[in-house]
């Protein structure tokens, strides 16, 4: 349940997951084995400052909702593959969007000083991404990069066109025999 504040208003992601200070021990970094999520607004702010290539897409569970997070070194433009660790925005050691006001948010709370509080944070920006404003930023940002004709399989790509009302169709191709 979200605490409300004085001005009987929901308090915001950002006041409910405050930042931490800056940390570098062993514990911090470790986080960033697994790269956290921004916000909606943030990831956003992130497209817009021209980061949309160092992103990927992660799906939940049930495959419902997508998330645009930072992304595994070697997931860049594609789905989050789990197999791998790290992030995209780690290079020795330190994270290239400490201090430019894109950092997300779940990096900026978790924290050594807060052991077992990064789940809740989790959970709740995957509710805050599981909304029309998170599945428009995905189409979004897919569009941007391209993701949607990485997936396509190239026979797929080569034997189909768009036709009428933008729907997809199948032309057919002269028999090789």
């Amino acid at each position: 349940m979200t605490k409300k504040n004085n001005n009987h208003r929901p308090k915001s992601l950002r006041e409910t997951y405050p930042p931490s200070p800056a940390c570098a021990c062993e514990v911090c970094l470790g986080y960033c084995i697994r790269p956290g999520w921004w916000t909606v607004e943030e990831a956003g702010r992130a497209v817009e400052a021209g980061y949309a290539a160092r992103m990927m897409l992660e799906m939940s569970p049930d495959r419902t909702f997508g998330v645009v997070a930072p992304a595994f070194p070697g997931c860049e433009v594609a789905f989050a593959d789990y197999r791998l660790s790290g992030c995209t925005f780690l290079v020795d050691g330190r994270c290239e969007l400490h201090g430019s006001g894109l950092q997300p948010l779940e990096c900026r709370y978790c924290h050594h000083t807060r052991p077992g509080k990064g789940p809740g944070c989790h959970a709740a920006l995957g509710k805050e991404w599981d909304s029309a404003a998170g599945r428009a930023l995905v189409v979004r940002w897919a569009k941007l990069t391209g993701f949607w004709e990485r997936l396509a399989f190239p026979s797929m790509a080569a034997s189909s066109s768009i036709g009428r009302g933008g729907h997809r169709t199948q032309t057919r191709r002269a028999d090789p025999r």
